[in-house]
């Protein structure tokens, strides 16, 4: 039986029309056949994508920012590690007046449980802060020889969220405050597995030496053909100041013994010059004391005079005429060009009447 449609003001039922069939629908099925049977062999011989897709198990995020009061180097330091580090996010400055504290609630709005802050300090020094949200540890250090992205030009490059080997000196181990801090670096600075943002390539490498009690940090490329390395950029020196048990203070579990802050630094500089230029004015008053004493005559050695040769005298010549006077070419000159101009504007005054 064909289905029929009522009309709403009752009348007479109407067939329903039967519904177009599209152009696929109308080829007979063994065309179909052999369509399937081409997907089939091209999904067979279509190469596999370089990475499985997985699952995004390590749920780490980074939040940087800074105070205020940072220059034009450290903000653009700070943008290239956002750059480097997909897994980061961003927040707005943070007042200087705001208590360090802070931070872990900024951290727990924005679903952050590692933080990397940037503070400023008297417009010239710069501290950075590595810290486990919010229960600690935190390690505070001056940031020191900064050279961003755009300031290297370096050769290297790596494509943008591609994840990072992270190379450390094996220093790192010696130490237990090293070791703490080797693994509060690799926490932060590699890139979880399968991250969204992340593309499945590694084409560069984070490097962490330790030298002159100081972490030294480096970002290069991997070239395929050798595995030479090319850097990239940025680059910057971390000098440790202190290790905290909790995130932004608590108790000290190390203190660097090494360290001098930057105004003693500046202090011991000026010192310095200061000791230069007092001892260039006691050079010159002793000078000054010198000449002052009386000098010492000394009495005549007859021996000086043995090589001395009298000079032939000259017979003296008087001129009783008088010189004739030296003739001055220029003023020669001067007048001959005078001349001939007057001679030039009297012909052009009597051309125009």
């Amino acid at each position: 039986m064909a289905a029929t449609k009522r009309k709403r003001r009752g009348g007479l039922a109407v067939k329903a029309k039967r519904p177009k069939r599209n152009e696929k629908d109308a080829r007979p099925p063994a065309k179909q056949r052999d369509m399937a049977e081409e997907t089939e062999e091209e999904e067979r011989n279509r190469i596999p994508g370089p990475v499985c897709k997985g699952k995004w198990k390590n749920k780490e995020r980074i939040l940087i920012f800074s105070s205020r009061g940072i220059n034009f180097r450290t903000r653009h330091l700070m943008q290239d590690l956002r750059m480097l580090m997909p897994h980061s996010k961003a927040d707005t400055k943070m007042d200087r007046k705001d208590k360090l504290f802070v931070i872990n609630e900024v951290c727990e709005m924005k679903n952050c449980n590692k933080c990397i802050y940037f503070e400023a300090k008297k417009k010239q020094d710069l501290y950075m802060w590595l810290s486990n949200s919010p229960h600690g540890p935190s390690a505070k250090f001056l940031v020191q020889n900064i050279h961003t992205l755009a300031e290297l030009k370096m050769t290297g490059n790596c494509l943008k969220g591609s994840r990072p080997l992270l190379s450390f000196d094996p220093a790192f181990d010696e130490l237990p405050h090293f070791a703490l801090l080797k693994e509060l670096l690799i926490q932060i600075f590699s890139t979880p597995r399968y991250h969204p943002k992340s593309q499945p390539f590694v084409d560069h490498v984070f490097t962490f030496t330790i030298l002159d009690n100081r972490i030294w940090f480096r970002n290069f490329q991997i070239i395929e053909e050798d595995a030479a390395l090319v850097e990239i950029g940025p680059r910057f020196v971390l000098n440790l100041i202190k290790i905290f048990q909790g995130s932004f203070g608590g108790p000290t579990l190390y203190e660097n013994p090494h360290y001098q802050s930057p105004n003693m630094h500046r202090r011991v500089i000026r010192s310095i010059t200061a000791a230069k230029y007092k001892e260039k004015q006691q050079v010159k008053d002793a000078q000054k004391l010198r000449k002052k004493e009386p000098k010492t005559i000394l009495p005549h050695d007859p021996t000086a005079d043995v090589f001395v040769t009298p000079a032939e005298e000259k017979p003296i010549e008087i001129q009783w005429v008088k010189p004739e006077p030296k003739v001055d070419l220029n003023a020669r000159k001067k007048r001959v060009y005078k001349r001939q101009r007057k001679m030039k504007q009297k012909v052009n005054s009597g051309n125009a009447k």
